[in-house]
């Protein structure tokens, strides 16, 4: 057929310009080509000769640069002129159908339109990308010529007469407007940015973001093109194949997304408010006042294209009831005049669609029912979980203890009661979550199957409806509706989690305005109703410190406060100038309601001096200086802070909080710097826990750490100071933990100085060196106020000032001279303590001792204590450490293929006739969907041909075609009864699995891991372990089963759904390949992406939490030295690394479904071309054509969430695989050579000790800790063991324990080898008290007596040995009180006095104390060495000393040095030898 513009016809009227040459249609469409010719011949060599890289002015990082105005406007317009132009070549190509020849001009124009377009938006985004705006002029002379001809081709359109019937006008009519709107953009452009017609054009910078390297987040900044698709994700997915993601390649978030910039954003809302009206910030009402006000605008826009995107889903549903109608019944001309849902449903069905929708809304409340349940249960298994980790931390915390008591199984008993509990409401949970999967898929099986008995009104099992009489039961019907009930069943089912959702935030609003009404405790800055004259003020800022009301101006409460502190207020004399702070009448108290525990305090701390704080266990020492600090809630009285002294030592303030005062009556605490007699470290380096946000000085750091005497042991940590301290310091010993945090203190550029018992788990070495070097010389001679909490009264000579507290009262302050004047009782109590002549005596000792001690040796390492002394053995560990870290980095960073094996791990651990049941009951159910669909589609075929016939049929006919239709009606309603059955088994089945795998699992790691040897927890960090038993664990509980449930329908679905395309129309076989290898690289991309991603999202949420909860554990010490505004900028930091992440993974998932969508719209294209085909040339029916369709809009949403199933499958099963790593743990050898049946009962009823050339080791791979020992100890004997840190002491009494290996020699216990015994039985059978008091959660007598052996009357008498029996019987409950998680609610002392107490329950006769007495004071520790001495005199008993002195009454005395026995005799004849270590030992500690 020729071709020609105008056409090739004889006589043509295309050729004929006698009326004029506008008035020649081909004219005027050729003189339309013209603009579009200018465009692309102009456009084309800016865009490929690289104009771009020469013209940019601005450099910029992104090509994503959005500054030009009416951006989104012209990508609209663009894409609305595309649109149009595409159906002007539709019309044109098919007006040019009905002649001979082809006329060009009917399409060719609107052809060049479109590429004229597309070029024009391409080389638009190159001009704005470049910042160069003045190439703009040549879219501006296009626009202006496009809209001239389309107006003239317009306005002749309508001069002959050619109106809105003709679709050719309405199309013209729509291009004059776009091009009309199009070229007032471009007007505007050059009204804003002045690029021509202006002398002086305006200058814009880039955005700030895009100026800053590290935001890479650029949803905001890109245009409307690569917002809708995530074109920009793409470089990022690809990189992201080729290497790991960590925050570093997802950057920094954009400002306005911030934490911070939200944060302010609220704030200025709730400011808003107040000013608004003061009334309307109560309550929630002002929460959710601010939210909108704040973010309102976004949730509406979001809120309305979700709407809209939900309204267009509508149209697949009417497009298959258009197409299989058209091909079904030509004669039928469809007209849609609906909106969603239901109303579509009732416009094809008639009634019948409200018989089916009563179904799904019917159950509407049954779902909110079983969703309130799932969250019941929900929140049932969360709170036996917590339980039951609560639990399982103490156990692991205190692993060692138990292990040397034999009380495993007791603790593992207890975690498996809690984990029963949990696995019930699991249970629950399982049940509902199969009742909710059940009624997601069955459903819309029950509804079709109610609409299809009520259509044909056949005796289906929902009764016989009569009164449809002319109902249309067509393919067109029948799978339009399908498709709907499909598309309704997922908001209905959602409906109750929104509401439940709702509720939930409804109530956390409320609490949450709760809290930020409550009661504060706050430092009040009130001037006094009359002030004094400023010649007359006093030196001293009343600062009293009471419970605030925040929803009243603090100014009020002031005027309510201040007059009867008049009378408190110190006065102005010179005394009074050298007090820092100053207590008068105090009575403080930790709940509002309590009885106060500190009572009529009134103390003057000097200025620059030390003050020490002395007295009993519990008497209220550290509670005066929480007091003080503004901790306590003030019942009555006055905290006083002198603010005249300088904050700093460099004059500047490190607070940012701080503020001068213009009135000298107005000031406020400076920072203070605080060390917890708890210590508190964060999980950073030594080197930032030692500074601490301050300004690093090499020289003071320096002097701080040898003051502190760290350098041995950052020496032995892997990364020395840089080495990254675990969660609560778990990698160090409490000796260490201690020694950082007062080094922390020390290093601090403040004023004051509050410690906290600083020596508490120190050797006398330690505390000598670090009262010498630390407190004296670095803080007292510099002038620093010093106030020290101790224990040690050796001490008591430096001090300046002394404060003696007891029973939460102030017994007496003063000097010592004035304690040895008008306390003489006290004071020689004192001295006898101290075990010292006087002052100048203990500094000569403390001369002589440094003079005259050699090296100290190493302190205790961080893992083995005692046993890594050596450098090898240092080496080892830490190259242990390094390879158990890069295989948890390797467990994180795997990038590896699907973890097939974790998953059949997984599979094989619900045994063979789950797994089959499981397997079988998937695939059986998905075959009856098919068929369902498949019968269907042969029904409404039958009922399609049949429909006609029963017109002209006799009765006899007639019959026979009822009869036909019923056994369709049968055949579906079986097929429709059997899928529901299926629905419920699979959804029980999976949950069912997923139960006895969590059983199986959980159980197989707690046995693992109790019975597993110390070393290993030694080697592991407890976090590490603690993540098995919680976050994996919970995986494993809860979300694997439904994302198995979800990967294998969603990919059965798609399986399913491309069967039958394939099944329908053959042809489509050819396309499928190259979409499944679209589809395969896509999902290939974003697995990698997304499992990097989702790690990195848990990754960052870890550090977030970490930070929240040591911020609320070391609050007291944030508020000390006034970093609050510092943890809430880390805060706010942490929020952000957390939200980059997740917006990153979001955006992931949004690019794979906009992926998904366009692979399910081809496949939506190619089944519907191919089956119309087919249909058209009669070789598919109208039904099967419609099980096409229905299938192939389906495609694109399982195609989506089978890749994000299989990618959150695949990072869960990492639980899996962690937690097997676990169960490969060697357990200890608790089998004994001895039967139980050769072992006394009452082994060992004497005593006596043999030790053989025992040689021990904490590892084969390990060098010996003890080198052949050899020792007797009698029975009844009392030892005492001594020596330096490191010199194997602890190392000594876990041999007696089978703790060590025991490679060499053996150790004889009342004639048996104890490597022949069972170990739980020689555990079970010796005793021992731990440096490090551990108590659990429960009550007293629990935590005395867990195997319930003893009687009230021997705990009883336990506690009274151990000074406890008052405080016991002060407690509500008696042995019945409380304990709270590691004995929080006593103190340390008290906490180590417990567990004194817990060693002399067992009744047994051999006695072990491993510096038990360290955390408790001089008098007390005096009075239970009495009582050992006495209370066990017929036990052996071995004491490892803390203190020298507490073993000078011992029978034997053995020094231990580098694991060898240097000395062995009874104490007298060492200490009559002069060159004695003992003796030196002895003299060093007076």
């Amino acid at each position: 057929m020729p071709l020609a513009f105008c056409g090739s016809e004889n006589h043509s009227a295309a050729y004929r310009v006698d009326q004029g040459v506008l008035n020649n249609g081909c004219f005027v469409d050729a003189l339309n080509v013209v603009p579009h010719v200018f465009l692309l011949f102009i456009t084309f060599p800016i865009l490929f000769i690289g104009w771009g890289s020469q013209s940019s002015k601005v450099h910029i990082h992104h090509s994503t640069w959005l500054h030009f105005p009416g951006h989104n406007l012209r990508w609209i317009l663009t894409f609305m002129l595309l649109f149009v132009l595409v159906c002007e070549i539709a019309e044109g190509i098919l007006s040019d159908g009905v002649t001979e020849s082809r006329h060009l001009h009917l399409y060719m124009p609107a052809g060049m339109a479109f590429m004229a377009a597309v070029t024009s938006v391409i080389y638009y985004h190159n001009i704005e990308t470049s910042n160069f705006p003045k190439l703009l002029i040549a879219l501006l002379v296009y626009w202006t010529l496009a809209f001239i001809t389309k107006t003239i081709k317009f306005v002749k359109f309508y001069d002959h007469a050619i109106g809105f019937s003709q679709l050719r006008f309405c199309l013209t009519g729509l291009l004059v407007i776009l091009y009309g709107m199009l070229l007032l953009v471009e007007v505007n452009v050059i009204r804003v940015r002045r690029y021509i017609f202006f002398k002086m054009p305006r200058e814009v910078k880039p955005p700030e973001d895009l100026q800053d390297l590290g935001v890479r987040f650029l949803q905001p900044f890109v245009n409307l093109l690569s917002k809708g698709t995530y074109w920009w994700m793409n470089a990022f997915i690809k990189t992201a194949h080729k290497k790991p993601i960590d925050l570093r390649a997802i950057g920094k978030l954009p400002i306005a997304m911030r934490a911070l910039t939200n944060y302010q954003r609220l704030c200025e809302a709730f400011d808003a408010q107040e000013r608004k009206d003061m009334q309307s910030t109560q309550g929630a009402r002002a929460i959710w006042q601010a939210l909108c006000h704040a973010f309102g605008r976004r949730l509406v826009l979001s809120s309305t294209f979700r709407i809209l995107a939900d309204l267009l889903g509508f149209a697949g549903p009417l497009c298959i009831f258009g197409i299989v109608d058209h091909l079904g019944k030509e004669n039928r001309v469809f007209q849609p005049k609906i909106i969603v849902g239901v109303i579509l449903l009732y416009y094809i069905l008639g009634v019948s669609a409200l018989i089916g929708a009563a179904v799904i809304i019917l159950l509407a409340p049954v779902q909110y029912f079983v969703a309130t349940k799932l969250s019941q249960a929900q929140r049932s298994t969360l709170e036996y979980s917590n339980e039951r980790l609560k639990q399982t931390n103490e156990m692991l915390r205190g692993i060692k203890l138990l292990k040397l008591y034999a009380w495993e199984n007791i603790f593992r008993t207890r975690v498996e009661m809690t984990r029963r509990k949990e696995m019930t409401s699991l249970r629950a949970f399982a049940v509902y979550t199969s009742i909710s999967i059940f009624m997601n898929t069955a459903i819309p099986i029950a509804a079709v199957l109610i609409v299809s008995g009520s259509f044909l009104r056949l005796p289906t099992f929902v009764g016989h409806v009569s009164f449809f009489k002319e109902a249309d039961f067509s393919p067109s019907v029948a799978f339009a509706s399908l498709s709907l009930f499909h598309i309704l069943v997922t908001p209905l089912f959602l409906l109750s989690s929104v509401v439940r959702s709702t509720v939930k935030a409804l109530v956390s609003v409320q609490k949450l305005s709760e809290f930020l009404s409550s009661a504060e405790i706050r430092e009040e800055q009130c001037a006094p109703r009359e002030p004094e004259p400023r010649g007359q003020a006093s030196k001293y800022q009343a600062v009293p410190l009471k419970v605030v009301n925040r929803k009243r101006p603090a100014w009020e409460d002031c005027r309510g406060i201040m007059g009867p502190l008049q009378s408190l207020t110190p006065s102005a004399d010179g005394d009074a100038e050298n007090c820092c702070v100053q207590i008068i009448g105090g009575f403080f108290t930790w709940t509002p309601d309590g009885i106060p525990t500190l009572s009529n305090i009134t103390i003057c701390i000097p200025r620059g001096q030390l003050t020490m704080i002395v007295g009993q266990v519990g008497c209220g020492k550290s509670s005066l200086l929480l007091a003080t600090l503004g901790e306590m809630q003030k019942v009555s009285g006055g905290v006083f802070w002198n603010s005249s002294l300088p904050d700093s030592e460099t004059g500047e303030d490190p607070s940012p909080e701080r503020e001068t005062a213009t009135d000298s009556d107005i000031r406020k605490r400076g920072p203070v710097a605080y060390a917890s007699q708890k210590p508190w470290l964060l999980n950073a380096t030594v080197e930032e826990n030692i500074t601490f946000e301050s300004p690093f000085n090499k020289q003071r750091y320096k002097m701080v750490i040898e003051a502190c005497s760290l350098q041995p042991d950052i020496d032995i940590l892997p990364h020395g100071d840089q080495t990254q301290i675990g969660e609560r310091g778990i990698n160090l010993s409490g000796g260490q933990r201690q020694r950082i945090s007062v080094a922390r203190a020390l290093y601090q550029h403040t004023n004051v100085v509050f410690l906290d018992d600083p020596f508490s788990a120190l050797d006398v070495h330690l505390s000598d060196h670090l009262m010498q070097s630390g407190i004296l010389e670095l803080l007292r001679d510099d002038k620093r106020t010093v106030v020290l909490v101790t224990h040690k009264l050796q001490y008591l000579p430096h001090a300046d000032w002394i404060i003696a507290m007891k029973d939460g009262t102030i017994q007496r302050e003063g000097t010592l001279k004035d304690f040895q004047r008008s306390e003489c009782q006290l004071f020689e109590h004192w001295k006898t303590l101290m075990n010292r002549q006087d002052q100048e005596l203990e500094k000569e000792t403390i001369v002589e001792r440094k003079a005259a001690e050699p090296p100290q040796g190493l302190p205790r390492a961080m893992s083995s204590r005692d046993g890594l002394l050596q450098d090898e053995e240092e080496e080892e560990e830490e190259a242990a450490e390094s390879e158990e870290e890069d295989n948890l980095s390797s467990v994180l960073h795997q990038r590896a293929k699907i973890p097939w094996r974790a998953c059949s791990k997984y599979l094989s651990s619900a045994g063979i006739l789950l797994l089959s049941l499981l397997v079988f009951s998937q695939l059986l159910k998905h075959m009856v969907l098919v068929a369902i669909d498949y019968w269907l589609a042969k029904w409404t075929d039958s009922a399609l041909i049949l429909s006609p016939m029963s017109r002209n049929c006799s009765l006899s006919q007639a019959q026979e075609c009822s009869l036909d239709q019923t056994v369709y009606a049968m055949v579906f309603t079986v097929l429709c009864s059997l899928g529901i059955v299926l629905c419920l088994v699979t959804s029980i089945t999976v949950e069912w699995t997923g139960l006895k795998v969590a059983k199986r699992l959980h159980c197989s790691l707690l046995n693992r891991i109790i019975l597993a040897p110390m070393r290993f927890f030694e080697t592991t960090p407890l976090g590490s372990i603690l993540n098995r038993f919680s976050s994996d664990c919970n995986t494993i509980d809860q979300h694997i089963p439904s994302t198995l449930e979800c990967l294998s329908r969603s990919t059965l679905l798609c399986v399913s759904a491309l069967a039958v395309i394939s099944y329908v129309t053959p042809v489509f076989l050819v396309a499928l390949l190259p979409l499944a290898v679209v589809c395969y690289f896509i999902q290939k991309y974003f697995r990698v992406a997304s499992r990097d991603l989702q790690q990195l999202d848990d990754t960052t949420q870890l550090p977030l939490l970490s930070h929240f909860a040591e911020t609320v554990e070391g609050l007291t010490t944030i508020r000390a030295f006034r970093y609050e505004a510092r943890f809430q900028q880390k805060l706010l930091e942490y929020t952000d690394s957390n939200n980059i992440a997740s917006l990153f993974l979001t955006a992931a998932n949004r690019w794979l479904e906009v992926r998904m969508e366009y692979i399910g719209a081809c496949v939506v294209l190619i089944a519907a071309v191919t089956s119309i085909s087919n249909s058209l040339h009669r070789e598919l029916s109208a039904g099967l054509v419609g099980l096409g369709l229905t299938y192939a809009l389906m495609v694109s949403n399982y195609l989506n969430w089978m890749v994000r199933n299989l990618a959150d499958m695949e990072l869960q099963l990492g639980a899996v695989k962690r937690i097997h790593g676990l169960l490969n743990t060697e357990a200890e050898r608790y089998e004994g050579l001895l039967a139980p049946s050769l072992i006394p009962k009452n082994w060992p009823d004497q005593g006596k000790i043999q030790i053989q050339n025992l040689s021990v080791r904490y590892d084969s791979s390990l060098k010996p800790v003890l080198k052949h020992v050899n020792a007797l100890i009698s029975p009844g004997q009392k030892i005492g063991i001594c020596g330096r840190t490191g010199s194997g002491k602890s190392s000594f009494s876990l041999a007696f324990f089978r703790m060590v290996d025991m490679f060499e020699g053996r150790i004889i216990i009342d004639g048996i080898d104890i490597a022949k015994l069972p170990l739980h039985t020689l555990r079970s059978r010796l005793s021992i008290i731990l440096q490090d008091p551990v108590l659990f959660s429960g009550t007293i007598r629990f935590n005395l007596d867990p195997e319930k052996k003893c009687s009230d009357s021997t705990l009883w008498e336990a506690l009274e040995i151990a000074q406890l029996k008052l405080v016991v019987k002060a407690l509500p409950g008696g042995l019945d009180a409380i304990i709270t998680e590691g004995g929080e609610n006593f103190s340390q002392g008290q906490r180590q006095l417990f567990c004194l107490a817990r060693a002399f329950v067992r009744k047994t006769s051999i006695f072990i104390m491993d510096e038990a007495t360290a955390s408790i004071d001089m008098a007390t520790e005096n009075i239970l060495q009495k009582v050992v001495m006495t209370a066990f005199a017929d036990r052996t008993v071995v004491t490892i000393a803390h203190r020298v002195h507490t073993i000078l009454s011992a029978d034997l005395v053995i020094v231990l040095k580098r694991g060898a026995i240097l000395e062995f005799d009874k104490p007298e004849k060492l200490l009559s030898q002069k060159d004695s270590v003992f003796a030196s030992f002895v003299r060093a500690d007076k």
